[in-house]
């Protein structure tokens, strides 16, 4: 735990995790330097298109699934409101999004973000620059007060910006802003960085392969049958309904003197099952334990 409250800054590959490959050498680099580990996500309804896909699993890294719930647009302008903001739950934190999709920009909004289109944060230098002066990092140096707490920049599938196109501009995103955290030890003591990368839609069998947990103890052993749950199943003693033990996301998070590094090699399903350290966690404890980096929350994991 940092003796200063840490700033928040999220990268959110959506549906990206597959198109990870060789090529993508800071992301590795990252993982090789961070606590590396898996977010484990609902199953899919077996209607859910695409868009819906996207809000649902964006409630749950924000813990608002009642808010996902709640935004049928038969209900009313006041019912969508009912769920609290991001700064009534975490003592005020201010929280922005980084978005050009018109429903997550809507979703974000509902629960108190500010959102930026993507040309709005670049119109005056590079991203990354733009991302670390909206909290408050200048040169090197840690203002005292920041436009924000906690920025989340969403990247999903086509998107493209200064001729990059999804997995090569969080690349290149990554790089930059590892660049800056390892060479001004101000900004990296005190920038707290998550990427997620995740697999989006369920897209055939061996999607099936890629679990969380090791069959070969839970089904191979004449003691399977009382095998303890892994924690992020439970819930207040309870077996957590619906959870999915495949296709979780990838979670890798760095900040300089606070998270352990793992030995991870590479940003990879299979590289953070057998040497990451941070194992699984249910997706809607992500931003209270990051929260609790930014001291926006009174305990880990609260």
């Amino acid at each position: 735990m940092a003796d200063k409250p840490s700033r928040g800054l999220v990268l959110y590959g959506d549906g990206l995790a597959r198109l990870i490959g060789p090529a993508q050498t800071n992301l590795h680099g990252f993982a090789s330097r961070a606590s590396c580990g898996f977010l484990a996500l609902h199953h899919s309804p077996p209607s859910e298109n695409e868009e819906t896909r996207l809000i649902r699993e964006f409630a749950e890294i924000l813990d608002s699934n009642e808010a996902y719930g709640n935004t049928d647009v038969e209900n009313t302008h006041e019912e969508k409101l009912s769920f609290p903001t991001v700064a009534e739950r975490f003592m005020g934190m201010k929280a922005s999004i980084v978005t050009d999709d018109l429903s997550l920009k809507s979703f974000g909004g509902t629960l108190g973000f500010k959102v930026f289109n993507w040309n709005e944060l670049t119109r005056d230098g590079d991203l990354a620059s733009e991302l670390l002066k909206s909290l408050g990092f200048q040169e090197g140096k840690t203002l005292e007060t920041s436009m924000f707490d906690l920025i989340f920049v969403h990247i999903g599938a086509g998107v493209k910006m200064n001729g990059l196109k999804d997995i090569e501009l969080v690349n290149k995103l990554v790089g930059d802003l590892l660049h800056v955290a390892l060479s001004e030890s101000e900004v990296g003591s005190r920038l707290h960085m998550s990427v997620i990368m995740s697999y989006g839609a369920i897209v055939g069998d061996d999607d099936l392969k890629l679990s969380v947990f090791d069959n070969k103890i839970e089904n191979g052993s004449e003691f399977s049958g009382v095998f303890p749950r892994q924690s992020y199943t439970m819930k207040g003693g309870k077996p957590r309904e619906n959870v999915r033990n495949y296709c979780p996301m990838l979670l890798a998070q760095y900040q300089s003197a606070v998270t352990r590094m793992d030995t991870v090699e590479s940003f990879s399903y299979r590289d953070f099952f057998e040497n990451g350290g941070n194992l699984v966690i249910p997706a809607d404890r992500f931003l209270h334990e990051v929260a609790f980096k930014l001291w926006k929350a009174p305990k880990y994991g609260a």
